[in-house]
């Protein structure tokens, strides 16, 4: 590992711990030429996993990307950041478990919302609002009916 301080490529490992339940591993690392400590984090790179959208075009899989539709859905609801998250590591997990090289934004925002379905009914109709494109409050209604 280079030291962030003078680019040495000689270091010591201080200290090592587990992060994020096992997905990782967390060093403490000291340089062997000038001292200086930095941290390190070691973790397993998956294998790219394409996202194919309604109009066929492909991108990689974006964990952020989920966050941030989730997230959106829940903006200014009593909805803790912490649920977020493990929304995000359930559905991310369920998916990369589940699907081998690629899945369907229409797979993603189905567990989505099956995940805000629990966690916060407002937020879930919003997210269905843009993700089955609502057109007119009859189907807002709709949905709301199903949910009773």
């Amino acid at each position: 590992m280079r030291c962030p301080k003078c680019g040495c490529l000689d270091d010591k490992v201080i200290d090592s711990r587990s992060v994020k339940d096992g997905a990782g591993v967390r060093r403490r690392r000291e340089c062997l030429g000038c001292s200086y400590r930095y941290t390190t984090i070691e973790g397993i790179i998956p294998e790219e996993l394409k996202v194919v959208k309604r109009n066929s075009v492909r991108e990689d899989f974006d964990r952020d990307k989920l966050r941030r539709g989730i997230a959106n859905a829940c903006y200014k609801r009593p909805v803790n950041p912490d649920e977020i998250d493990r929304a995000v590591e359930d559905i991310s997990a369920a998916i990369l478990r589940d699907c081998d090289k690629e899945v369907t934004s229409a797979e993603i925002g189905s567990r989505v919302m099956n995940e805000l379905r629990k966690i916060d009914q407002v937020a879930y109709v919003r997210f269905a609002s843009v993700y089955r494109k609502f057109e007119d409050v009859d189907e807002f209604i709709d949905e709301i009916r199903t949910l009773k």
